[in-house]
């Protein structure tokens, strides 16, 4: 057998190097992130921000992703792909020096804002290269490759603060040199990256809305529930008695699986579909909702905190594997500029929803709440399976 015949040519055409440039650019950029959610929580508590504020700071950044995305479409046609993604990278890096330099919960309300403005479309416009240049015979693998780098990568924002501490300048320049560097990987691998395709009709951000409600619900469904785990959970798990140090490990459970399970899932979408894989996430994420009442005290919370993360995360996954089997062109920029929209609609509405149930009704609102959103979520499913 030759060394032709030994690789396909399908395989052949598979852009590593371009590939590897796009995940490493958004890893670097997850570090970005999770290094400042947590920076910016910690220097408004120690300056006495009262919690209601110091979570409408939070939400300024989500909002930025928000008021982004539908302009992010016609800005990529106009400016190019790679030029706007390294001009955003410097457009964040002085956002974020921006606050740093003035450590004032008002002044960051703006800068915040403009950060999640200025990072958003670094995810759209990688996320569409990495699903228009990725192989459909092993987009399942590659999108949950992808997935689990990045979500490692936001995990490793955090961890680097326990290196430098919180205090001066030291965070601030790791996140900002962070965000440049994402500037710096796009110039490297801007040669071997195809001309990001615009061909088709072009589709705004809310046109996408009526060619996949279903799928943008997905999206929403998976943020609104990674955001109220994460923020509502030691809430719940302090209600019930449980350590603090118990609670953050659980936490980090759940990230764990996020982490570890998302190339299993996108290797399993190859073999038995995207769709049937997603109806299978939802159901598992509505078991672990039922479930968590009976087994918080019991130590078969964490297998199912590892593989709750997993398949929650695993809905987002395999939304994006979906968009790259319908989508090409300009309908795929739209569509994760439409993604990018509504992952940041469900970090901001989720937790003030379920907030507000445990409020109502309890602790127990919580895996209500979550198990409602996933009960809807698959009677649609379950209605589009049949009406295939």
């Amino acid at each position: 057998m030759s060394a032709e015949d030994a690789t396909s040519p399908r395989e052949n055409r598979i852009p590593w190097a371009a590939m590897a440039g796009i995940i490493a650019t958004v890893t670097v950029f997850a570090v970005a992130q999770g290094l400042t959610y947590p920076l910016l929580s910690f220097i408004l508590e120690r300056q006495g921000t009262t919690p209601g504020l110091i979570g409408l700071s939070a939400a300024m950044t989500p909002l930025g992703f928000i008021v982004s995305s539908p302009s992010t479409p016609a800005l990529v046609r106009r400016v190019g792909a790679a030029r706007f993604a390294v001009l955003c990278s410097i457009l964040a890096a002085t956002a974020l020096i921006a606050i740093a330099w003035t450590q004032d919960v008002w002044a960051w309300m703006p800068l915040r804002f403009l950060l999640g403005f200025f990072a958003n479309p670094l995810y759209v416009i990688s996320e569409t290269w990495l699903v228009s240049i990725t192989p459909a015979a092993r987009r399942g693998r590659i999108m949950g490759l992808y997935s689990s780098i990045v979500s490692a990568g936001f995990g490793l924002g955090p961890l680097s603060l326990g290196l430098v501490g919180t205090q001066g300048w030291p965070p601030f320049i790791i996140g900002s040199a962070a965000f440049l560097a994402c500037g710096l990987i796009v110039l490297a691998v801007a040669a071997r990256l195809p001309d990001m395709r615009l061909d088709g009709e072009a589709v705004s951000v809310g046109g996408f809305f009526a060619l996949a409600p279903l799928l943008l619900f997905a999206v929403f469904t998976a943020a609104a529930f990674e955001q109220v785990l994460l923020s509502l959970f030691a809430v719940y798990g302090a209600a019930l008695g449980s350590a603090e140090q118990r609670i953050a490990s659980l936490i980090t459970c759940f990230i764990a699986g996020n982490a570890v399970l998302q190339i299993v899932l996108g290797r399993a979408a190859e073999r038995f579909g995207s769709t049937r894989m997603m109806l299978f996430c939802v159901l598992v994420c509505l078991a672990g909702c039922l479930l968590l009442p009976l087994l918080f005290n019991n130590w078969l919370i964490w297998p199912l905190f590892f593989v709750w993360g997993g398949v929650s995360f695993g809905i987002y996954t395999l939304s994006l594997i979906q968009l790259g089997e319908r989508f090409t062109g300009q309908a795929l920029i739209a569509g994760n500029a439409a993604f990018a929209f509504v992952w940041g609609t469900g970090g901001i509405v989720g937790s003030p929803v379920a907030g507000l149930a445990m409020q109502l009704t309890g602790h127990q609102g919580l895996p209500s709440s979550l198990g409602l959103l996933c009960c809807v979520l698959v009677v649609f499913l379950t209605a589009q399976r049949r009406r295939v």
